[in-house]
């Protein structure tokens, strides 16, 4: 059975608000930002997979939404404060934790936004419990690239590598660094980087346990196999908005079609961003998004 208790831990918070933890019905304690403080339908928010994840990548989001509606946002199992075990990181893990974490603490069905590889954890989520969902909206989200993710020889490779203690802390020690953070940080900027979101990342990504979960992305332990056909097209009639344009990772070159395809589905790109609107459209992105949930109905776009 899950819990929610008050966090009490002192750490840098990533975002300005009260932090707490649930207990999921397996045991691990996972962190939130939340703030009820207005009536509406929930929106959750849930940051992308890399070494230095977590709720502050969501942070534009939760700041415009709280003004208007209750607003959550989840730190990942084995991201942010939630708990950092050595192994235990699956896609079924997180699609588990999203639902527990839509039952146990928000309790009504909610508006979810995913990013990047977290798209297909909440797609299953969504797929073994619609109920808990009102709409889906995946930013950059992955799976619908004109080649599968993770290509075979080089998941091997990786996944040789990191499976070697010694080796694969130097990798994540490399990933980690602040130089490194940057460097890929500015792959998913068209302008300049917020400083802070560096400092941010530099931090969290440095606290103990920190590596457990990024090795696992990176030896392509979470990724899933053929997520349009497993995931995405079992969504039934959920409305789902993807945003999508350019991403320095992925690709989208199948989502059109499947769009197309899809009645319940819709595509917009908000050009130019390379996987962060949210950050460097906010207004935009807030106007599809707040289109989106009015009307369930916006134009194709791409």
């Amino acid at each position: 059975m899950s819990s929610v208790v008050k966090d009490q831990s002192h750490s840098s918070d990533a975002l300005r608000a009260p932090r707490e933890v649930f207990t999921t019905s397996d045991g691990w304690r996972l962190s939130y930002y939340a703030d009820s403080s207005h009536q509406g339908r929930p929106l959750v928010l849930i940051h992308s997979i890399n070494a230095a994840s977590s709720s502050f990548e969501m942070r534009p989001l939760f700041e415009h939404y709280r003004q208007s509606r209750p607003v959550y946002s989840l730190d990942l199992p084995g991201f942010g404060h939630s708990e950092r075990r050595e192994t235990g990181y699956s896609p079924e893990r997180y699609a588990q934790a999203i639902a527990e974490f839509l039952d146990t603490v928000v309790r009504e069905p909610a508006d979810l936004i995913a990013l990047s590889l977290s798209a297909e954890f909440a797609a299953r989520a969504a797929r073994d419990a619609p109920e808990r969902f009102a709409s889906l909206v995946l930013i950059s989200p992955t799976g619908f690239g004109s080649q599968s993710l993770p290509r075979p020889s080089a998941a091997r490779l990786i996944s040789g590598l990191v499976k070697r203690p010694v080796l694969s802390q130097r990798i994540y020690d490399l990933v980690a660094s602040r130089p490194s953070i940057r460097y890929f940080l500015g792959r998913s900027f068209v302008g300049r980087i917020p400083d802070e979101m560096v400092a941010y990342a530099h931090a969290t990504s440095h606290q103990p346990g920190a590596r457990h979960a990024p090795l696992t992305f990176l030896s392509t332990g979470l990724f899933s196999a053929e997520p349009m056909d497993r995931l995405y097209a079992k969504l039934g009639n959920l409305p789902v908005l993807a945003i999508a344009d350019q991403d320095p990772y992925i690709d989208f070159a199948r989502l059109p079609a499947f769009v197309a395809a899809h009645p319940s589905w819709r595509m917009l790109a908000l050009a130019p961003h390379r996987g962060l609107p949210h950050w460097e459209k906010p207004g935009e992105t807030f106007t599809a998004l707040d289109d989106f949930w009015a009307s369930g109905r916006l134009r194709n776009a791409a």
